[in-house]
């Protein structure tokens, strides 16, 4: 499992972790999936219980990633706005998060997802994937290369956890 959760958290990070960061959460993960009441028993300062939607190595993942690789919204334009600062000011983007303002869900993910695609071409553009069970936000998204989505996709199946690609999955509801 500690494998699949490396792999799985390198590729959902898009390079902005590094291999001991990844190494670190995907251990305590693996930890926390094997005995949940061990790794609690271990790590008192942890706050979670048997209320969360998600299991608890699941909940270790997702709380430990950095502002840089999930990004978490109530809009549309306030996602949009943390994936560009994300980016720093050196990175050119064709719309503005304000331009999402006043725009249906569909639309404005819509218009998000086609900037996304478009950026880092030789990887196959960004995807942005809803991840998990949303604990605190509406949305709760990370970037993945277009390349990745497929085995990002497999490898969450494989260890539970919900990965999708968040324009697909709003077409889907509607």
């Amino acid at each position: 499992m500690k494998a699949a959760l490396i792999e799985f958290i390198s590729k959902i990070s898009s390079g902005c972790m590094s291999d001991e960061e990844i190494v670190k959460i995907a251990d305590e993960a693996a930890q926390a999936y094997a005995d949940p009441d061990a790794f609690l028993a271990a790590n008192p300062d942890i706050n979670y219980d048997d209320t969360f939607p998600i299991p608890l190595g699941e909940w270790i993942v997702v709380g430990s990633l950095p502002e840089t690789v999930m990004f978490q919204a109530d809009t549309y334009m306030d996602l949009f706005a943390e994936i560009t600062a994300s980016f720093g000011p050196d990175v050119a983007f064709n719309i503005k998060p304000k331009q999402l303002a006043k725009t249906e869900p569909l639309t404005a993910l819509n218009r998000i997802q086609i900037q996304l695609g478009s950026m880092n071409k030789e990887m196959g553009g960004y995807v942005l994937m809803n991840l998990s069970e949303p604990l605190d936000d509406e949305l709760q998204t990370v970037l993945v290369y277009g390349c990745d989505q497929a085995r990002v996709m497999a490898l969450g199946v494989e260890l539970g956890i919900l990965i999708e690609p968040a324009l697909e999955a709003l077409k889907a509801q509607g």
